[in-house]
């Protein structure tokens, strides 16, 4: 490996962490955070955190089943529990560089039960072509729901954007124009990223029967029932956390789509499960419905490191089940 992709390869690593991070640090500088193990142990419901955990698996599982069904119309029929542990591990992998997964799941398939790559890269493209419109379409069902509920934020409370403005520092001002830039360069990123595909795929022609391979699904009511399942399930895991503290639990749906909403942009820029960008957001929006800024801090504090742990705990136990899996002959 020649110098430059090993710095390549670095810096794919590193700034993400140093973009995480720095939000992170500019976020809790000067938090108490002994105050956390109170909050924990305290004044937080475990019961409906650990109701929420099985909808991020789920969310997975999901994902799992839409992409067996996405690969069947390609010859491709791999086995439900490695297209599982597939998933699970990529998650795990993009917390250490962010979007790798989408690349190692396609290689666990063609290792253990020799699945094209080719078609499985393609079917992958397809899949986020799909999650980018039902994202877009969520967002502008937030968005719609939004407009109504800050018009009676705004009418209770007599705040004027204006003043909602002035709540922000200029530091504040200057990490959001950061979250704009990461975004922004790493949709450059994903449009050359296409052309690294076409490096590794068998063929132009496989990866194209990949991208149709929706059509020609056994059922695609059944592949769109997933894709919404995905996305319910991910706004369940998230939702249901907010009835574990009482500053969250009386909230209600609206303020839980809008925040969902908001964290989904949010983790488009590249860091570790989206650390740092989602605080942000998802704080930022908690304080506009009137949580305190601590108390906003604990939530995504808390709420996304136990999140990022399942994610992480999924990614052990897929490796695991790999390494005891016999390859398909």
């Amino acid at each position: 490996m020649d110098a430059k992709k090993i710095a390549s390869n670095t810096l794919k690593v590193v700034l993400p962490l140093m973009l995480s991070g720095g939000i992170l640090y500019w976020m809790y500088r000067g938090f108490d955070f002994d105050s956390i193990r109170d909050v924990l142990f305290n004044e937080m419901s475990w019961t409906w955190m650990l109701l929420s955990m099985p909808f991020g698996v789920l969310a997975q599982l999901f994902r799992a089943w839409r992409w067996r069904l996405a690969l069947e119309p390609l010859g491709e029929q791999p086995r439900m529990r490695t297209t599982a542990d597939s998933i699970f591990l990529s998650y795990a992998l993009s917390l250490v560089v962010p979007r790798v997964g989408e690349v190692a799941r396609c290689g666990v398939l063609r290792r253990y039960d020799g699945v094209s790559f080719a078609k499985a890269i393609g079917t992958v493209v397809t899949e986020r072509m799909v999650d980018m419109v039902l994202m877009l379409l969520i967002t502008a069902l937030g968005f719609a729901v939004q407009l109504s509920v800050f018009g009676t934020f705004f009418s209770r409370t007599g705040t004027r954007l204006g003043d909602i403005a002035g709540r922000f520092t200029t530091a504040g001002w200057l990490v959001t124009a950061v979250c704009g830039v990461a975004a922004a360069v790493l949709l450059l990123l994903l449009l050359r990223r296409l052309s690294f595909y076409d490096k590794v795929r068998d063929s132009l022609l496989s990866v194209g029967k990949g991208i149709a391979s929706v059509r020609r699904v056994k059922s695609q009511p059944r592949y769109l029932l997933y894709s919404l399942g995905i996305w319910a399930s991910y706004f369940l895991h998230y939702y249901l956390t907010f009835f574990c503290f009482d500053f969250t639990a009386n909230l209600g749906i609206t303020c839980a789509l809008v925040s969902f909403v908001v964290g989904t942009i949010a983790v488009i820029v590249p860091t570790p499960n989206g650390a740092g960008p989602w605080h942000f957001a998802v704080k930022t929006m908690l304080i506009l419905y009137g949580v305190a800024d601590t108390q906003a801090l604990y939530f995504v504090l808390i709420v996304h490191t136990l999140q990022t742990l399942l994610v992480v705990l999924l990614g052990i136990w897929a490796a695991f089940s790999l390494a005891f899996t016999n390859p398909k002959q």
